[in-house]
C-alpha cells in the first residue's frame, strides 16, 4: 500500500522521530514540507517506507526507530552538524565501502562523537561525501580506539557517479 504523504499529521509524526532519533532539525531535513515524498504502509497502516523520487529516505522499524537510505544519509549529512553520525574513512576504504562492504575500526580516521552501538550512522570520506549508510557496532570510543573488529555494518553504498 503506497500513498503520497503530504502535510498531514502522519508526516509530522515521523518528523519528530527523526528529530528525536538524531537530533533538533533532522525531521525537516529528512522529510522537507516542499517535498513530494510517498510513505508505503502496512496493512495496518503503519508507516514502513518513505521514498522521494531520488530514493529510499528511511524505513520505519518494528523498535520505532529509523533505519537510514542512502538518500536520507545525503538529506543528514546536509543538515547535521559534522561531526555528528558520521563515520570517516579514506581512499583505502572507499571502494569496499561504496560496495557494501562493513567498515572496520582500524580503517576509520574520524567518529561522531555521540555515536553508540546501534545508532544509524553516515559512513563519508574524508573528503566529505557519503558513501554509504549503516548501523554502528561499536560505540564512538570504541571505533576509534580498535585494531580489531567491525566498526559500521553497511546497508547500502553509494555507486561511483559516472
Amino acid at each position: 500500500m503506497s500513498e503520497p504523504a503530504d502535510g498531514n499529521a502522519g508526516l509530522s509524526t515521523l518528523r519528530t522521530i527523526a528529530d528525536y532519533q538524531f537530533g533538533a532539525g533532522a525531521g525537516t531535513a529528512l522529510f522537507p514540507p516542499a517535498d513530494s515524498l510517498t510513505v508505503k504502509r502496512t496493512s495496518s497502516g503503519r508507516p514502513q517506507q518513505v521514498h522521494a523520487e531520488a530514493g529510499r529516505i528511511v524505513s520505519f522499524g518494528i523498535d520505532g526507530r529509523f533505519t537510514l537510505g542512502l538518500e536520507g544519509g545525503r538529506r543528514l549529512d546536509a543538515a547535521l552538524e559534522y561531526p555528528a553520525y558520521r563515520v570517516v574513512v579514506d581512499d583505502e576504504s572507499e571502494p569496499f565501502v561504496r560496495d557494501e562492504k562493513n567498515v572496520f575500526a582500524k580503517f576509520v580516521r574520524e567518529t561522531g562523537p555521540n555515536i553508540r552501538p546501534g545508532d544509524e550512522v553516515l559512513v563519508v570520506h574524508e573528503r566529505g561525501e557519503v558513501l554509504a549508510v549503516g548501523r554502528a557496532e561499536l560505540d564512538a570510543a570504541a571505533i576509534e580506539d580498535f585494531e580489531t573488529g567491525m566498526a559500521v555494518n553497511v546497508r547500502e553504498g553509494a555507486p561511483v557517479a559516472e
